[in-house]
């Protein structure tokens, strides 16, 4: 009789992701992001999914939607439908928060960023310096954290407005281990030690908005199963956040692949208010797909 074999492990599909926020006109630095992603996608037999990020309702406009998918028909590029777009699953996100707040990870803020900043005001004003996190923003006090329960539950019960922040402290403590994440970008490589005490305690929801950017996103990547996270530089030291957030949550772990910026004339990153920059503006200009690939550095 002839030795059974078993079959051979099917190799994942690579799955990668390019997720704008419908709050403005792409530029040509969310031209190299997209086109990163949809090259390794094809160059590796994987798939691309368009994820519309579009949790501030407030800025975020189905004219701009529709902008980013005609900015990116006219780069060539294509992607699995149907797109998702994070305002149609607030649902998911709050259950994740609620899992959060069960296992009392988060907390009740009721400062207002006019109150906390002139907290720091005072405090620096004494010649003191307040700490801040990597992107330079000071860190949230700590007053919130610390208010007893009672009272964070009376204040809830009035119906203040307030956020919910992620307690440090503890959510490090519940890991147990130190975190780490697979790195391969433009910058460090290799097995990168995520740092999310750097953070303090980040927003996680909002009385305006339902989910952070933080939070919404490890979820949906999650549920996209997403494998390979290649996004900008800008976001390098938020990957410690999400690494952190993936392991509370039980979530699956991407690789990641941050990528070089595309600087203004000021030397900073682009952003969405630079005109100059704008696909539609260098389409109306004359620019073809090839030049912006040229433009960006991919040619």
């Amino acid at each position: 009789m002839a030795e059974e074999t078993m079959p051979s492990p099917r190799r994942q599909k690579p799955v990668y992701r390019f997720a704008p926020s419908s709050n403005g006109r792409l530029h040509l630095g969310h031209a190299l992001s997209a086109f990163l992603n949809h090259d390794m996608a094809r160059n590796n037999d994987g798939r691309f999914h368009l994820r519309i990020e579009d949790i501030d309702q407030t800025r975020c406009t189905p004219e701009l939607e529709q902008a980013i998918y005609d900015d990116l028909g006219w780069l060539g590029l294509d992607w699995e439908e149907p797109v998702r777009r994070q305002s149609q699953h607030f649902d998911e996100y709050r259950a994740s928060l609620d899992r959060l707040i069960k296992a009392d990870l988060v907390y009740p803020a009721f400062l207002s960023r006019g109150e906390t900043k002139a907290l720091v005001r005072a405090f620096e004003a004494e010649g003191n310096l307040w700490p801040r996190d990597p992107d330079g923003a000071p860190l949230y006090p700590d007053i919130d954290r610390q208010r007893p329960k009672a009272e964070q539950e009376a204040l809830l019960a009035s119906g203040r407005p307030h956020a919910w922040r992620l307690d440090m402290e503890k959510a490090i403590r519940a890991t147990a281990s130190p975190l780490f994440w697979q790195e391969s970008g433009d910058g460090e490589t290799g097995l990168i030690e995520a740092r999310p005490a750097l953070w303090g305690d980040v927003v996680l929801s909002r009385s305006d908005a339902p989910s952070s950017y933080h939070l919404s996103v490890v979820v949906d990547d999650a549920l996209q199963g997403i494998t390979h996270v290649v996004r900008g530089m800008d976001l390098f030291h938020a990957t410690a956040i999400h690494r952190l957030l993936q392991q509370l949550l039980d979530l699956p772990q991407p690789a990641y692949h941050h990528h070089r910026l595309i600087l203004g004339t000021d030397g900073r990153k682009l952003s969405k208010s630079e005109g100059s920059t704008g696909l539609s503006a260098l389409r109306a200009e004359g620019a073809t797909p090839s030049d912006i690939r040229r433009i960006v550095g991919l040619v």
